[in-house]
């Protein structure tokens, strides 16, 4: 039925397309006339579109103007003063949308000869040159029709998928251009530092010669003088981090001259999907130390005890993977599969338990347990993991200590509770019984004596419930220490744990100058500056013996999707959209639109190969490596982690092959690794870094030989990254090509798809070296990571929900800021909240007719 319908009327992306096309024969029809143009005559054609815009906002700014200047008159704040002044606010605010929307429109109409004028700048700039990224590089690009449509798109605000090697960066100046004519400035946002300087150097001299300025706000300090200058530019790059921080540091700031931003009028997103949807769940956190913390003493002092539970946790893994195969030699499956899930709970990551999970029988068998304890809402799970010290979840990133991993780090000359919260209800009840009984025995003892007098008997019945009363403080305030000091020791042991099971060098983070540096899983790239949450960093350090620094407290807080949902237009281009069209669409009410490429791709995608190990995938990408390299053809070698193309790297030292390594230590040489990956017989390894945005040229003699292979080590989680990764080859019509190799002990496949491969290689009766190959494996694999999107989607929006929460309340607190900083409205915002507070005095006081309380009130509040 779909099909038929998609037949009849075409599919979204043919009508798309057909939409915007009549606008790019338009562009198309004023090439001759502006090709007759002399160079003075092009560049004066931006300020004829300047005024254009200014004759027809004119009406609208005047009313501006008018009412801007009304509301700096009214300062008594006399009888409807008050009233007359919001009036006035929420006319301005109006006001402003409708010259938001004239602007609009006269963007629409002027778009068609602007574009012209722009490709006809990009034409007379062709053997150009200037230095981009310290080299010098020669301008070669006129947009083709295609660019153009993804061009419109973004002007129109949406999202433009755009396959890798297009020309997107190309695409973004046409509609900054457009928009940076009105005069409130265009952001455009990528996901590195490196990204952020090379386009802003590269696209400079366009805009220079139609007068706009261009700067890079990564170029320069947070709170400096040249951050606020480049925000003053009529075009700013950046990373999405600085823009957000700059946001966030904005509202900290104490004088309205250190302020660096603007406004938030229109931004290009770079690799949308990278910074709306893979960073979205990581939010943006200004922190400041914590006053007399003394938690990461703690850290170090717990290390001790964390390293012998670890210690004792491996030994007994390793007796129960021996207990299995025992109980395998024996027939006893219940035993092994028991023996075999509990070594998947308690260490995961054990070499010999991922050997043994080669074998698809085992495999099997450890799963068929799992489902069995997992039934009825995991009642009987507490039987498997009591027999542990501690428990890891893998897939819900958790860890839990067992009564036996108590008993092991509680010595017996500590108290055996040293490890245990009290029960706080429990607890209180026990402590009001006591003392109840207590001052009824009490009370009736005083009652009862014959020798006290009334009077006397009254005092003592006074001092009475006053001691029980005291006790009970004491003693509650005992109970919260204890609760207290408890729960951060367990929660200090906890996140040691996690550091010794669930991080891993090299993989999560790097130690670079003494200090733990996190390595982001989609870009690869270290995130200066960012720390763990809830003392997971502080574990980490002591866990590499590198200085513990303090806690740190929360100061500022927004998520990257509220973040750019302030913008009046926000748009995006990527290569890989259209997996989360969906998420685009709910979150951002951004629409996606698929731009075909300028020549059919040539590039072959070859099917995974999926082998039993890692070793043995890994011996496997060193043979394929090899042929290519001998054979002259370049090759990528993509990995997801600083340790894995570490260890590549000593294989391929060892195997005699030549290589590049581009990972978060070798950032430096970034530009100079990705110039040369594509020239003959070059070996690059790298990790996600070379994934997004980078452009890699091909040499000479290269397309001959194939073109750029890319060799992916192991599929990511998400199936987006991987395409990014297969983007660097057969771009813009070159020859390429791309496989992955897997492995059944990948993080992937142990978590979420391995089972149905397990068992066909078992079926078939694979030997050790085999591969599998077949288009079905690749539909498990990208089921998997289709569980993992989906989960990852679910976090995303519970996080903006919580955060549009705050976001209400950071808006109102944040509005009453900049407007108490810039002197605006200052006076009615604090009439307002006198009128408000003192209505509600008068209203709660008033009925009683407590006018002196009214009075007191007032004074005492004022």
């Amino acid at each position: 039925m779909f099909a038929g319908i998609s037949k009849i009327m075409g599919s979204k992306s043919e009508r798309d397309i057909k939409k915007i096309q009549p606008i790019v024969d338009e562009i198309t029809s004023y090439e001759d006339e502006v090709k007759q143009l002399t160079e003075e005559q092009l560049k004066a054609k931006t300020e004829e579109f300047k005024q254009e815009i200014k004759e027809a906002t004119a009406g609208t700014q005047k009313k501006i103007d008018e009412i801007k200047h009304e509301l700096n008159v009214i300062h008594t704040g006399g009888p409807g003063e008050i009233d007359k002044r919001s009036e006035l606010e929420a006319e301005l605010e109006s006001l402003d949308k409708e010259w938001l929307d004239i602007a609009e429109e006269v963007l629409d109409d002027i778009l068609p000869e602007a574009f012209a004028v722009l490709k006809e700048t990009c034409r007379r700039f062709v053997g150009k040159s200037w230095k981009v990224a310290g080299t010098e590089t020669e301008w070669n690009m006129i947009p083709y029709d295609v660019q153009l449509v993804g061009a419109v798109a973004l002007h129109q605000g949406k999202i433009a998928e755009m396959k890798t090697g297009e020309g997107k960066t190309l695409v973004a100046i046409f509609p900054t251009y457009l928009n940076a004519l009105v005069g409130r400035g265009v952001h455009i946002v990528t996901v590195n530092s490196y990204l952020a300087q090379r386009d802003a150097e590269w696209n400079e001299p366009i805009f220079n010669f139609h007068g706009l300025r261009v700067d890079c706000v990564d170029r320069y300090e947070p709170n400096s003088e040249e951050r606020r200058r480049a925000y003053r530019a009529d075009v700013t790059y950046g990373t999405n981090n600085e823009f957000g921080f700059d946001y966030l540091r904005d509202n900290m700031v104490i004088s309205k001259e250190q302020l660096v931003q603007r406004g938030h009028h229109f931004t290009i997103v770079d690799e949308v999907d990278s910074v709306l949807i893979d960073e979205a769940r990581t939010p943006l956190i200004i922190s400041g130390p914590v006053p007399q913390d003394n938690q990461n003493q703690k850290y170090s002092e717990l290390k001790p005890r964390v390293q012998r539970l670890v210690e004792a946790q491996k030994k007994l893994i390793a007796k129960f993977l021996q207990e299995a195969e025992e109980a395998l030699e024996q027939g006893d499956e219940q035993k092994a599969g028991l023996a075999m899930f509990r070594a998947r709970r308690g260490f995961p990551k054990s070499n010999k338990f991922m050997k043994m999970m080669q074998e698809p029988r085992l495999q099997k068998l450890t799963q068929q347990t799992e489902y069995l304890y997992l039934q009825d809402q995991g009642k009987n799970m507490h039987l498997v993991d009591e027999a542990m010290y501690y428990a890891v979840d893998m897939k819900q990133n958790t860890i839990e200590l067992t009564e036996m991993g108590r008993e092991l780090i509680t010595p017996a000359s500590e108290d055996k509770d040293f490890f245990v919260i009290p029960d706080m209800g429990m607890e209180t009840s026990v402590i009001e019984e006591e003392l109840d009984n207590k001052e009824r025995e009490q009370l009736a003892e005083v009652e009862n004596n014959p020798d006290f007098s009334e009077d006397y008997k009254e005092q003592q019945i006074e001092k009475v419930r006053e001691d029980i009363k005291k006790e009970r403080s004491d003693r509650m305030s005992e109970l919260y220490r204890v609760f207290s000091e408890r729960s951060e020791r367990i929660h200090s042991v906890n996140q040691l744990l996690k550091a010794y099971t669930l991080f891993e060098r090299d993989d999560e983070y790097i130690v670079t100058d003494g200090k733990v540096q996190i390595v982001d899983e989609h870009t690869g790239r270290v995130l200066a500056g960012r720390r763990y949450s809830d003392g997971l960093h502080q574990a980490i350090e002591a866990k590499e013996d590198v200085k513990v620094e303090a806690a740190t407290q929360t100061y500022a807080t927004i998520t990257l999707q509220n973040y750019f949902r302030m913008y009046h237009k926000l748009a995006g281009m990527t290569g890989t959209a259209i997996t989360e069209e969906g998420e685009f669409f709910e979150i951002y009410k951004l629409e996606v639109i698929e731009i075909p490429t300028n020549v059919p791709v040539k590039r072959e995608d070859h099917e995974d190969l999926v082998y039993r190990t890692k070793r043995e995938r890994y011996n496997a990408v060193v043979d394929r490596v090899r042929e290519y390299h001998e054979r002259g053809q370049p090759v990528l070698v993509g990995t997801t982690s600083v340790e894995v193309s570490e260890m590549l790297s000593r294989m391929f030292k060892r195997a005699g092959i030549r290589h590049s390594v581009l990972n978060a230590k070798q950032h430096k040489s970034e530009s100079e690794i990705v110039r040369d990956a594509g020239q003959k017989g070059a070996v690059t390894i790298a990790t996600n870094m070379a994934g997004r945005g980078t452009d890699i040229k091909l040499g000479e003699g290269v397309r001959e030989q194939g073109g750029l292979a890319i060799v992916g080590t192991e599929r990511h989680e998400s199936r987006r990254i991987d395409l990014q990764l297969r983007g660097r080859a057969g771009r813009q019509g070159d020859p390429g090509e791309s496989q992955f190799f897997v492995s059944l002990e990948d993080d992937l496949m142990r978590l979420f798809g391995s089972e149905r491969v397990a068992n066909v290689m078992d079926r078939l009766k694979f030997e050790e070296g085999e591969v599998i190959q077949h288009p079905w494996v690749s539909k498990t694999l990208e089921r998997a990571q289709k569980k993992v999107e989906q989960n990852n989607f679910s976090i995303r929006k519970r996080q903006l929900e919580y955060d549009d929460v705050l976001n209400n309340q950071r808006n109102v607190v944040y509005g009453y800021r900049r407007n108490a900083l810039l002197g605006e409205g200052l006076s009615s915002m604090l009439l307002n909240m006198l009128e408000d507070m003192i209505s509600a005095i008068v209203n709660e006081l008033y009925p009683e007719g407590d006018y002196d309380g009214i009075r007191e009130r007032v004074l005492r509040q004022l």
